[in-house]
């Protein structure tokens, strides 16, 4: 805690500082393991500049890249992206339609340079629901990455919390009646190992942008003792600036996990 608030009495005293430095000193503090972000906004992008909603998801996909090349350039573990709820559905056609298409984009423009920077690409959700042309793409993705040992990309698609504990709920009690787990065996972490992040730590920190201020069905169980970052930010203007600030202020929180 000492040196926390020495380090902020630093920065009260030389005020604002160039990225690259704040950066640097980012690398001596901890850095999160597992960075979860709510992707927000996009659509208010778009319609305050009179654009298409799907122009504020092309513009947002533009800004995965950054942040993901920075939160692999600090060394963050695992990087988990909200790209779509199991509730985006409802949303029209054509915009459901579109944001199935952006993952092939993405995934295609961007694959060669994940593959050099040593990130590899993973997906949790309902894979069945996806369009196939969605599937292969990220399939692909994660075929080409699989032997990366950098940052973990995970992308939420087709994604609920409350789907994903069902399902594990539903596989552990087939397992139980399979005689391949005792009732005395179901624990919090045997329970977490039938979830669809079960390869992951949980998040240590949480970012949404937008302003608003909800967990949208989003790791409900995962998230339990992780910091969570608001930002009025909309998803397409979020910056390397405001990841920086994101994780300088976990560094300056108290971590007790109930303790003391």
């Amino acid at each position: 805690m000492l040196k926390k608030f020495q380090r902020w009495k630093k920065e009260e005293q030389i005020g604002e500082r160039p990225l690259s430095d704040r950066k640097k000193e980012l690398l001596n503090y901890e850095i999160p393991n597992h960075i979860a972000i709510i992707m927000d906004g996009n659509g208010r992008w778009a319609q305050k500049r009179s654009l298409p909603r799907i122009m504020g998801h092309h513009e947002g996909m533009k800004v995965v890249r950054r942040i993901t090349k920075v939160a692999n350039e600090l060394g963050v573990k695992a990087l988990t992206l909200y790209a779509f709820s199991t509730e985006n559905w409802k949303r029209p056609k054509m915009e459901v339609d579109f944001l199935m298409k952006l993952p092939e984009e993405f995934l295609g423009t961007f694959l060669p340079e994940l593959i050099e920077e040593n990130v590899q690409v993973r997906i949790m959700g309902n894979k069945d629901e996806l369009p196939s042309h969605t599937l292969r793409a990220v399939e692909k993705a994660m075929n080409e990455t699989k032997n990366n040992t950098g940052l973990i990309l995970n992308f939420a698609l087709n994604y609920g919390s409350r789907y994903e504990m069902v399902e594990g709920i539903k596989k552990i009690i087939a397992d139980y009646e399979q005689n391949n787990l005792k009732l005395d065996d179901i624990n919090e972490d045997c329970f977490s190992s039938y979830l669809m992040s079960k390869e992951l730590p949980d998040p240590d920190l949480l970012i949404r942008t937008s302003g608003e201020l909800r967990l949208s069905n989003f790791m409900l169980w995962q998230l339990a003792y992780t910091e969570f970052w608001f930002t009025d930010t909309l998803w397409p203007d979020f910056g390397e600036e405001d990841f920086v600030e994101a994780i300088e202020d976990f560094q300056n929180r108290g971590r007790r996990f109930g303790g003391i």
